[in-house]
């Protein structure tokens, strides 16, 4: 706390490395050097990790039965007030945010309440790997959470492909009509990119899932520490290899931000076409009004401005992922209080991500397909003359060649004003004698996707097995749902910002 000169005095609540200091810093310092704003989210983990610290001190005899018990007792009582938002004697109950940070304001709170066994809980740790636990253990969750949604997210987009395998609409290359495909395929597209995406989380949460408790300053600890013990208790597939590197790094932030940035940049990209799509021009999406804005002068907009604003993010994902990088080029080992700045960094990018998707995942929800439109487009633009080129080299023709006929015949299309389908015969037989009238039937838009059989492809049978493969995909992450209490964790520091 403030004394009258501005200085922090040294009661419960003072900075836990005050020791050897007979003066703290000024009171504009300490504003600045603060994180409790930020790493406060962080608070049910702190309590998590100091409980099986406790256990695990217990265990090796570096403290009592009795000692555990309190220190337990009065981490989850601290845990209860904080779900809660107030006390046993129903005062209101917050985190401090004049404390340092996060982990200050519970071992101050904890001393508070249990006394000397309170003081204990940080035998045998340092607020490096401390910190690192809390982050590691943290970011799990919060993978979890993510990949949950993303899962949600393939499910929505599986059962408009799954409506919509005979929806007619045309591909495009350079924002030029290309080939006509389906609605299907082209929301498959979408699905795979956010599969992969939580394909990536799972990769990440592997390296992410090592515990650093034990790691200590840099060196570890001459007390008779058991890593292993603690990790189990949890939940780590294991310990960190090197303590240096162990608090000295924060890559495993580095990895999921650069998998956060990947995956606002695919709802970015969707959202692009959204956009384009909702226009008069093209009219192939009717959004919901719940997910659609107006204008203050101009009665009848309907703007896509939901689309734009996920767009519009994702350049603030793009920053904090740089932010991140940068922070950490320069750092010798071990730990630098620069780190200290991660967690804002990675926090905004987190938060901006999930939003997103889960916005996105209910603006295509609740769509609207406008289904002749799409089917009209597929029959302007010469989608067919790749398939007019096919037809030739399945009768023995190079496909250069064919190619060149083909283009010809567009030539003669755009001279008389036709599509491919209208004109006449004649036209063939003087590209080529190979065409046979059949070609008419071989042409149309729907035989073009149809025919196009091969995996991956948007005839109706290839774009039914990857709907079952994207359904499995849901199917066997649904033991992946996050426990209901943690889902709440974020909630209840809401009120701290009010």
């Amino acid at each position: 706390m403030a004394n009258s000169h501005g200085t922090i005095t040294t009661d419960n609540h003072a900075a836990l490395w005050h020791g050897r200091f007979l003066e703290g810093p000024d009171a504009a310092a300490v504003n600045f050097e603060t994180s409790i704003n930020d790493d406060m989210r962080m608070a049910m983990v702190d309590i998590q990790g100091s409980i099986a610290h406790a256990k695990m001190l217990c265990k090796q005899n570096l403290i009592s039965e009795d000692e555990m018990d309190a220190i337990i007792n009065g981490l989850n009582s601290i845990k209860t007030d904080l779900l809660k938002g107030k006390d046993k004697n129903g005062n209101p109950f917050k985190v401090d945010l004049s404390a340092e940070d996060i982990h200050s304001f519970i071992e101050a709170t904890l001393t508070d309440r249990v006394g000397e066994p309170g003081k204990k809980v940080h035998t045998g740790r340092s607020r490096n790997d401390q910190i690192a636990l809390d982050e590691r253990l943290y970011l799990k969750h919060q993978i979890k959470m993510l990949k949950k949604e993303l899962v949600q997210l393939i499910n929505v987009l599986v059962n408009i492909a799954s409506e919509n395998k005979d929806t007619l609409i045309s591909g495009f290359t350079h924002m030029q009509h290309a080939q006509p495909v389906t609605l299907a395929h082209h929301i498959c597209a979408w699905a795979w990119m956010f599969y992969r995406d939580a394909d990536r989380l799972s990769d990440a949460f592997k390296r992410v899932d090592l515990s650093p408790i034990g790691a200590g300053a840099l060196a570890t600890s001459g007390l008779p520490l058991n890593r292993e013990f603690e990790a189990e208790l949890n939940d780590f597939s294991g310990v960190t290899a090197n303590s240096l590197d162990t608090v000295s790094d924060r890559d495993y932030y580095l990895e999921v931000a650069s998998d956060l940035s990947m995956i606002q940049m695919h709802l970015s990209r969707a959202c692009e076409e959204i956009v384009y799509w909702s226009t008069t021009e093209f009219n192939f999406i009717d959004l919901s009004e719940k997910w659609s804005t107006g204008s203050s002068i101009m009665p009848q907009k309907k703007n896509p401005d939901f689309a734009e604003l996920i767009r519009g993010k994702t350049g603030r994902v793009y920053g904090d992922m740089v932010a991140l990088f940068t922070m950490m080029k320069g750092l010798p080992l071990s730990y630098d209080r620069d780190m200290q700045e991660d967690k804002a960094s990675f926090f905004e990018a987190y938060d901006t991500v999930i939003s997103s998707v889960r916005i996105f995942r209910e603006m295509v929800r609740t769509a609207k397909w406008n289904k002749d439109v799409m089917a009209k487009g597929c029959e302007g633009g010469y989608l067919n003359a790749t398939d007019v080129a096919d037809y030739l080299v399945r009768k023995g023709l190079p496909f250069r060649t064919a190619h060149g006929v083909s283009a010809g015949l567009v030539r003669i299309g755009i001279e008389q004003n036709l599509k491919l389908e209208e004109l006449d015969f004649s036209e063939y037989e003087k590209a080529s004698p190979l065409f046979e009238k059949d070609i008419y039937d071989l042409i149309t838009p729907k035989n073009c996707v149809e025919i196009r059989t091969v995996t991956g492809g948007p005839a109706s049978s290839a774009v039914q097995k990857q709907i079952d493969s994207l359904k499995n995909f849901i199917s066997s992450n649904k033991s992946d749902d996050v426990d209901s209490e943690e889902d709440d964790w974020d909630l209840i520091f809401e009120n701290y910002y009010k």
